[in-house]
């Protein structure tokens, strides 16, 4: 089983790398959504110490958004995804494969990207080490939610505008978390509350996202 999901993950991961198209469209998007908050706030840099965590996790959050469209939807349309399902690994651990590949092309390169960024907003030095642990504890729980809610509206028409509608609620958590544990570090106070929430949330969703993400496919292709 190891073996099948290992495949999967490099072969969506290959084929990304393929096209190359997602990852830059992601990472252009986060550049440019985050450097338009100095342009309109001005460059005072009290200001844009004080919003700097809502500001990019605001903005991953969209970034990871855009992307979702795709995580399933091009299996779907060639019959790819009929062959998976009908193959001998569950259809849970096919989700699950999946979203770690997704994670790889879209979470991974958001995390390398926000320390630049947190430049550009004047970023406390105290809040780095708390950007990067909030990140990769909630970049995978964006995957996980965006993969359910990438199969509910499989081969539904304006699909992306959808999946935005059905995910966005479901990330709050996720920011105001994320967002609090960076908070807390640059006051001084302890980030570990928030960080340790974010991390019941991510063993939440890594059993319950793949299970709705398999019974959503199921659904969608009988």
């Amino acid at each position: 089983m190891i073996r099948a999901m290992g495949l999967i993950i490099a072969r969506d991961v290959r084929l990304t790398l393929r096209q190359g198209t997602d990852i830059i469209m992601i990472l252009m998007f986060f550049l440019i959504a985050t450097a338009l908050f100095p342009l309109g706030v001005g460059p005072e840099p009290n200001i844009l110490a004080r919003m700097a965590s809502g500001v990019l996790w605001v903005c991953a959050l969209l970034a990871a958004v855009l992307s979702l469209d795709h995580l399933f939807q091009a299996d779907y349309d060639d019959g790819s995804l009929d062959l998976l399902t009908l193959g001998p690994l569950p259809l849970e651990l096919v989700v699950l494969a999946k979203v770690a590949a997704h994670w790889v092309v879209t979470g991974l390169p958001l995390i390398l990207a926000a320390p630049v960024l947190a430049l550009l907003l004047n970023l406390p030095t105290d809040g780095y080490a708390t950007l990067f642990m909030s990140m990769a504890l909630g970049t995978p729980i964006l995957s996980l939610m965006g993969a359910a809610g990438a199969a509910l509206t499989l081969g539904a028409r304006r699909g992306g505008a959808l999946i935005a509608l059905l995910v966005l609620p479901l990330y709050i958590p996720v920011l105001i978390f994320a967002v609090g544990a960076m908070d807390a570090a640059i006051a001084g106070l302890p980030a570990k509350p928030h960080l340790l929430i974010l991390a019941a949330v991510l063993a939440t969703a890594l059993p319950l996202a793949p299970w709705a993400g398999a019974a959503a496919i199921r659904q969608s292709l009988d």
